[in-house]
């Protein structure tokens, strides 16, 4: 009811109370006098102005209950622990523009705000070798594997603060850990401040999501890269979201479960900047290039590198395992165990997208000081070619600096769609001899085919043939076959 309703009825009220009287008092003691009646009216509306500012002041302040704190003190905490240029809000109990954790509506909070996530890789390989691959690196089984098996809890635990638990079952530690983290945003100076495992910022292949890769495995100097380890870092994208940054300190080597020991070393650091040179919005033709550094100080002075041809098959030892193969796909180059102070890698990267082709390069090299014996220095480097045969453009992750999935215009649907088809090929190579160190080299051509049935299922198809120069036995060869089924959610 508004203020002039109020007014009316209590007009009208106080006619009809006061006629009587008005009535008994004519008829006893004569006329009443005129001016009581305007007397009256003022009264009331005195007191009608009075409840309309007592109702205006409850509105505007809120009661101290719905805050869980007087609102003096909800100001103060969000001006001195927000910085935050609007007050809380009475219905909500946070702050106008960041949010928080003080209870809402009926008593309830939005965060945390959790969601499940996933994937799986099924692969099956066969291989054919070499007389001499095979006295080489032993007789490789054929095989079916669960390259991955994954899940996650993932989100966000405050406006500002998320948060990821992923656990992988089909790597050695069934479950190992992988992502483990929490994220503080938007902070002055570090922007974004981690704090847990992760993938460290180096490489463009390493920083491409393994649910996105273009072959199924990630190219041969992948074995430079100090990838998920457990530390703190900061990163994040440039104002104009063409550039990307991350710095990282953390401890190596990581184990399957997070951990870390060893009070000889241990301590590293790595960093990456990426900028696009090309970016054209109408096309959506683009050009990255990057670059990264790593300083590693390997716990226990002992590092070593190793790889196998682009490819992981492997069958836990059992009952069913061959009496006379190998249970899983061997490196082929390896440096075995090296007394090491310190290590220095480096990194290019390159990569494009035009319409429905799409491409990337990188060339790694790095240094490794010996504890007792002369410095070393190994590398390697691979060169990708794409293109998607239905037309559909390949996308780029700004926040990660890094190509991401290919989306089909249409899902695969009998007599709707066919969804996408792309076909790859790659060239790459690592070098593991110099010094008193012969590792091996390796070289890898691969062509692949993969079929996109939709947003979050694919199958792969790699032919993989490496090339094998081992400072023992020699040269030789082998002829790889491979499939993945892979789906996400």
């Amino acid at each position: 009811m508004t203020i002039r309703s109020q007014l009316r009825l209590a007009l009208g009220l106080a006619v009809l109370i006061g006629m009587p009287r008005l009535v008994v008092a004519q008829q006893s003691y004569g006329p009443a006098p005129v001016s009581s009646i305007p007397q009256r009216l003022a009264e009331l509306e005195a007191e009608v102005a009075s409840l309309r500012a007592a109702s205006q002041v409850a509105r505007a302040v809120p009661a101290e209950s719905s805050l869980n704190m007087p609102v003096s003190h909800a100001l103060s905490a969000c001006e001195n622990g927000c910085r935050c240029p609007q007050p809380a809000s009475a219905s909500s109990g946070a702050c106008a523009n960041c949010g928080g954790s003080r209870s809402g509506a009926g008593g309830k909070s939005k965060y945390p705000a959790m969601s499940l996530t996933g994937f799986f890789q099924a692969d099956a390989a066969w291989f054919v070798q070499s007389e001499n691959n095979r006295l080489t690196v032993g007789d490789i089984q054929d095989g079916a594997d669960f390259r991955r098996a994954r899940l996650a809890a993932k989100g966000d635990l405050a406006s500002n603060v998320d948060c990821m638990i992923e656990f992988d079952f089909a790597f050695p530690g069934r479950p190992t850990f992988m992502d483990v983290y929490t994220t503080v945003k938007n902070l002055p100076w570090l922007s974004n401040f981690r704090v847990g495992q992760w993938r460290q910022p180096f490489g463009l292949d390493a920083q491409t999501s393994v649910k996105e890769l273009t072959f199924l495995e990630r190219a041969l100097p992948f074995a430079f890269v100090p990838f998920r380890q457990i530390g703190a870092g900061a990163f994040d994208e440039m104002e104009d979201e063409r550039g990307t940054w991350a710095v990282s300190l953390f401890r190596y080597p990581t184990d399957v479960f997070g951990g870390n020991v060893g009070d000889d070393g241990g301590y590293s650091m790595t960093g990456r900047l990426t900028r696009l040179i090309v970016d054209q919005e109408s096309d959506g033709a683009l050009l990255h290039v990057g670059g990264g550094y790593s300083y590693v100080n390997p716990a226990n002075n002992s590092l070593r590198l190793l790889t196998p041809p682009e490819l992981f098959i492997q069958e836990v030892p059992g009952t069913l395992r061959p009496p006379d193969g190998r249970e899983f796909v061997p490196p082929f180059v390896d440096t075995g165990f090296i007394d090491t102070d310190h290590q220095h890698l480096f990194n290019l990267e390159l990569a494009g997208v035009s319409g429905a082709f799409h491409g990337q390069a990188e060339y790694y090299y790095t240094r490794i000081d010996q504890t007792d014996g002369p410095g070393l220095a190994f590398h390697g480097g691979y060169a990708q070619l794409g293109y998607v045969l239905t037309g559909e453009q390949r996308a780029y992750n700004r926040a990660a600096g890094a190509l991401a999935r290919v989306v089909p215009y249409q899902n695969f649907a009998p007599g709707c769609g066919w969804g996408a088809w792309e076909t790859a090929f790659r060239w790459s190579i690592i070098d593991l001899n110099s010094q008193n160190i012969q590792g091996g080299q390796l070289s890898d051509l691969t062509y692949g085919l993969n079929w996109y049935l939709n947003r979050f299922t694919k199958f792969q198809f790699n032919y993989i043939h490496p090339f094998l120069d081992n400072p023992t036995y020699g040269k030789s060869n082998a002829d790889i076959f491979a499939v993945r089924c892979q789906a996400d959610f």
